[in-house]
């Protein structure tokens, strides 16, 4: 007998999430699209990082999957069980855990180091005291702190020693998803290969699934087997790390990749550096989403939304991606 594949740690189907939202004091509530028709699986042992310019939903899609907002339509499933029901994510908190990018206010300042780790062991476990605090030290030790440093607080640490404590506080439930969101772009630049380098260690060994959200594609290329670019709430983009970095089909992807800096002379491409503002989403235009900024668009990106579908090794929303190249 063949045993069955493991359920996926995350599976979004059609995702959206809308706020209503009022401009002023007298005018009418809009419907403000932060996601729009997002759908993903993500396994257990890898890292979908998600890409796009600020504004783009990345963020919000992290706090749903990390069920800190619900779904406005959709669903959602983690490790094989649905999130509908209240009692079901109750039931889920423990295994979906967020890595902030704030790494000051994330962190309760009245709160030792020791007290910040044991917390969700006090809460989801039945674990005793003398459990709680070996778990906290093991935990510790694994993102790279010394012992002495749980009788500390927040404020004696450096930012990059707080990431490393709420790595830890993150983990310390053994986890099937963390949704870090930004987790190293308010360090140093030496600081954030050693936090990296810690994550991919930490996921070889537990084997939690990773949703990276970020800006900065020197970081993805490090991190993520996946990436999904997002534009104005909606996926233009999705593939393996070679394929959407290296061999990019959607305009908008090209352009993110011609904007970000390289002194790697073999990544130096000639390509259209993106231009121009994204569109307000309470007004989002027809058709496309990009095609305002777009340099190939024509009628036909104005009148019909592009679906995504398959294209070469990357999945694209795209009408024109093929005759592009």
């Amino acid at each position: 007998m063949i045993d069955a594949a493991p359920a996926p740690a995350l599976v979004a189907r059609d995702i959206a999430r809308h706020y209503p939202v009022r401009r002023s004091l007298f005018s009418a509530t809009a419907m403000l699209k932060a996601v729009d028709g997002v759908s993903f699986e993500l396994r257990a042992g890898a890292t979908l990082a998600v890409v796009g310019e600020s504004g783009c939903g990345k963020s919000t899609l992290g706090r749903v999957a990390a069920m800190i907002e619900p779904p406005s339509a959709g669903s959602l499933s983690i490790d094989g069980h649905g999130t509908t029901e209240p009692a079901e994510v109750k039931a889920l908190r423990a295994s979906v855990q967020f890595i902030f990018q704030d790494t000051y206010g994330s962190l309760n300042p009245r709160k030792t180091v020791g007290a910040t780790l044991e917390e969700p062991l006090k809460l989801n476990t039945p674990m005793g005291r003398a459990e709680r605090q070996a778990a906290a030290r093991e935990m510790l030790a694994k993102v790279g702190l010394r012992p002495e440093h749980i009788g500390r607080y927040p404020h004696m640490f450096s930012g990059g020693q707080r990431q490393r404590i709420a790595i830890a506080r993150a983990l310390i439930l053994r986890p099937k998803l963390v949704v870090a969101d930004e987790p190293v772009s308010a360090l140093d630049v030496s600081v954030q290969a050693q936090i990296l380098n810690l994550l991919r260690n930490l996921q070889d060994e537990l084997g939690q699934a990773y949703l990276f959200i970020s800006h900065d594609l020197s970081v993805v290329r490090h991190m993520a087997g996946e990436v999904m670019v997002m534009y104005l709430g909606r996926v233009v983009e999705r593939g393996s790390r070679e394929a959407v970095l290296d061999r990019p089909r959607h305009p908008y992807t090209r352009a993110l990749i011609a904007s970000t800096p390289s002194i790697d002379p073999a990544r130096r491409q000639v390509r259209t550096p993106l231009q121009g503002e994204p569109p307000s989403p309470f007004d989002p235009p027809s058709g496309c989403a990009f095609r305002g900024r777009c340099p190939h668009a024509e009628l036909r990106c104005a009148a019909e939304t592009p679906a995504l579908g398959p294209l070469g090794d990357t999945t694209v929303a795209c009408h024109l991606a093929e005759e592009i190249g």
